[in-house]
């Protein structure tokens, strides 16, 4: 074989950490993908996202050889594992769609050879590693399949790659020999599931986390409503208090994962879970509250409002699924004018921070950027920093 490993979504987000991680460990990898845009950037040695720490790898193994980027499923052929970055998404009806991941095998079942590791990265419906797993038997292929999620927080890939455990799982003893030694050589730790738990595992942590981030949601909505500082109860609660450490203060709580696998974990209940239904409805409707609560106070349809931050979480240039987008919906419905900004993301329609401050009447901080820390409001300014960003509360 040309190389140990072929990452099928290699440029993206998951796949091209993940493929510099493997090749700075050794191991001969092809990071394979159609974006041409993303083949030319990362051919220049920089990632087409934000990646702490990656850029410096990425040149070195481009280098020496260890990653080779690809346009071409032919590589997949030559590879003695192959990584595939593409899970289940959920359709307008938010029920999951195994379609995309279906179309990836189809499309690639000929460059499939007898004896390959097929891998599954990105988070799937549970189910999925058994169907894949059917599909590629029912072709005859004679591979083993396996299911290992991804672990990492975006942006800091680079190191949690090698400092957090890995989950692996596969539905034969070879398949899950030859898979926890492939990840031993990153992770100081290598956790053996059945592919089901490992994609529960997966559904079940993403849930867990969208669920504390409502629960601090609700406490500072049920606190601004009887006009308390949140922000004060929650220092009180955790100070010195083991049992509180653990509470995330409130804010947007989106992106491309924690909504989309509450929903997948819910379908695969049968739409009966309960819990994880209240926190879309409070994550989700953040937004629709803090205008509610504006409106109240101003009116808002002779204010100009600046959204400060239009990614989805602090310090990345990803905006998917960012509820500041949702937000900025509803102010342009509401509101006189909206100004939008954000350091991270390249978009025309956009200004300058210290601008936006200069110009808004209202100006709410959606995603709190490190570099907003510096920020000087005038007192004739209404600031909406429902992160507690400056330490000042909030009161809406």
């Amino acid at each position: 074989m040309r190389y140990d490993l072929c990452v099928v979504g290699g440029f993206g987000h998951v796949g091209l950490p993940l493929s510099i991680a493997f090749a700075s460990r050794g191991l001969k990898v092809c990071a394979m993908d159609i974006s041409e845009a993303a083949f030319a950037t990362i051919s220049s040695g920089k990632t087409p996202f934000l990646e702490y720490g990656a850029d410096d790898i990425l040149r070195k193994v481009l280098d020496d050889g260890s990653l080779r980027l690809s346009m071409s499923k032919d590589d997949i052929a030559e590879s003695d594992a192959v990584i595939i970055v593409v899970g289940t998404p959920v359709d307008l009806h938010l029920n999951p769609e195994f379609g995309d991941l279906k179309r990836i095998l189809d499309s690639y079942v000929d460059c499939f050879r007898d004896g390959q590791l097929i891998i599954l990265r990105s988070t799937v419906y549970p189910g999925t590693t058994q169907k894949v797993e059917r599909l590629l038997h029912e072709k005859g292929k004679k591979v083993d399949v396996a299911f290992c999620p991804e672990r990492i927080a975006e942006g800091y890939a680079m190191r949690e790659l090698f400092d957090l455990p890995q989950i692996v799982s596969s539905y034969s003893a070879s398949g899950l020999e030859r898979v926890s030694k492939l990840f031993g050589l990153l992770a100081p730790e290598v956790i053996v599931l059945d592919p089901l738990e490992a994609e529960l595992a997966k559904l079940f942590t993403n849930s867990w986390r969208y669920i504390k981030f409502s629960v601090a949601n609700q406490f500072f909505m049920i606190a601004n409503d009887c006009g308390a500082d949140y922000h004060k109860i929650h220092a009180a609660m955790a100070r010195n208090y083991p049992r509180c450490q653990d509470m995330p203060g409130p804010g947007f709580a989106a992106g491309p994962c924690l909504f989309k696998d509450t929903v997948q974990l819910s379908a695969f209940n049968n739409h009966s879970f309960y819990v994880g239904h209240s926190a879309i409805l409070i994550n989700e409707g953040l937004p629709y509250y803090i205008i509610s609560k504006l409106k109240q106070k101003l009116a808002l349809k002779d204010k100009t409002v600046g959204i400060l931050g239009m990614a989805f979480k602090a310090n990345i240039d990803d905006k998917r699924d960012s509820l500041s987008y949702k937000l900025k919906k509803l102010v342009e419905f509401e509101c006189g004018k909206v100004l939008c900004s954000d350091v991270y993301i390249d978009d025309p329609r956009f200004i300058g921070a210290e601008q936006l401050v200069k110009e808004a009447d209202v100006i709410i901080l959606a995603t709190p950027h490190r570099e907003y820390a510096g920020l000087v409001f005038s007192e004739d300014k209404t600031v909406v920093d429902i992160w507690n960003f400056y330490g000042k509360g909030c009161s809406i």
